[in-house]
């Protein structure tokens, strides 16, 4: 389900994790992480489990609104589009799914936040949610534009879900942006969004296992190639984000044989961006093109196929 940058993500995650705990033993870090993959799958579930608490509030919202004493117009004939969306009936309609949404639904309803109300009140007085209503389009394209724009402007950006959402992992609001862009593609290309497992086959769970275990193994020699290469710098001055980067990069670029050495040294740096300081990018960059020069000269990165080096 989760691409390599992402599994990138979660292996330096665990491995900060480990390397900030004395005494944390290999094998138990190693469960944690996989642990970690499995509740990617739980996050994609829990978001939207979300969409689908926000929409039956609507359904209820409309349906109370009848019942008023001296009921409007509009109360007595409400716009059920929202609610009928093609989008949600396609959810809706797939049991299974609807079966394990309704397992993690709880993050959303048992707790004092009332989080799917607050939510359904912001999206009813937005201008999306006005021009939805208005428009007679019904087009599939149209109606699935409106379900990811409301994800992606109101729900997943919202303060409160992503409170709630480090409540149960630490780790949940970074990988938000890759569980939407799953969700949104897989709006898009009508596909079924009830996830099977975390990782895509078989060599994606070694990838993430490989090089975990290998960034352990050989971090003193890493730590070595760092100092090697980083003149004028003592380890301790380099920021530890930076060191981890460095040392996963390290190890895909000299242990795994199938991987391009631009892949790997891009996807690192890319990371850095992210997850480290604004001058980690160009230090992560100078540092693994001087290694990568060096141990290609002395015929240490050996690699197989063609374009790999």
């Amino acid at each position: 389900m989760i691409s390599r940058r992402h599994i990138r993500i979660k292996v330096m995650q665990s491995l900060y994790s480990f390397f900030s705990r004395k005494g944390n033993e290999v094998a138990n870090a190693e469960r944690d992480m996989l642990k970690h993959f499995d509740e990617v799958v739980e996050l994609k579930l829990v978001v939207i489990s979300l969409l689908i608490e926000v929409v039956k509030y609507a359904d209820s919202f409309y349906k109370e609104g009848k019942k008023k004493h001296l009921p409007t117009k509009i109360d007595l004939n409400p716009n059920m589009k929202f609610v009928k969306n093609q989008v949600i009936s396609h959810i809706r309609g797939n049991k299974n799914l609807m079966s394990r949404l309704s397992e993690v639904s709880s993050i959303w309803l048992c707790n004092d936040h009332d989080v799917v109300r607050k939510l359904f009140n912001i999206i009813i007085k937005s201008d999306l949610y006005s021009k939805y209503l208005e428009t007679e389009d019904m087009s599939s394209g149209y109606e699935k534009r409106f379900i990811i724009d409301l994800m992606n402007n109101y729900i997943l950006k919202n303060e409160l879900v992503h409170h709630i959402l480090e409540e149960r992992s630490i780790y949940w609001v970074d990988d938000l942006p890759f569980i939407a862009a799953i969700i949104f593609g897989e709006i898009k290309d009508d596909v079924n969004m009830n996830p099977e497992r975390s990782f895509k086959d078989v060599s994606d769970k070694k990838f993430a296992l490989d090089l975990f275990r290998s960034s352990i193994d050989n971090n003193v020699d890493y730590e070595k190639i760092i100092i090697k290469f980083a003149k004028n710098w003592d380890l301790d001055r380099i920021a530890k984000m930076d060191q981890l980067f460095l040392k996963m990069a390290f190890a895909e670029i000299l242990l795994m044989p199938n991987l391009p050495i631009k892949v790997s040294m891009n996807e690192y740096i890319d990371i850095s961006k992210y997850y480290s300081t604004s001058k980690s990018k160009l230090f992560v960059n100078g540092i693994l093109d001087s290694f990568v020069k060096a141990y290609t000269k002395s015929g240490k990165i050996r690699k197989v196929g063609r374009g790999l080096i």
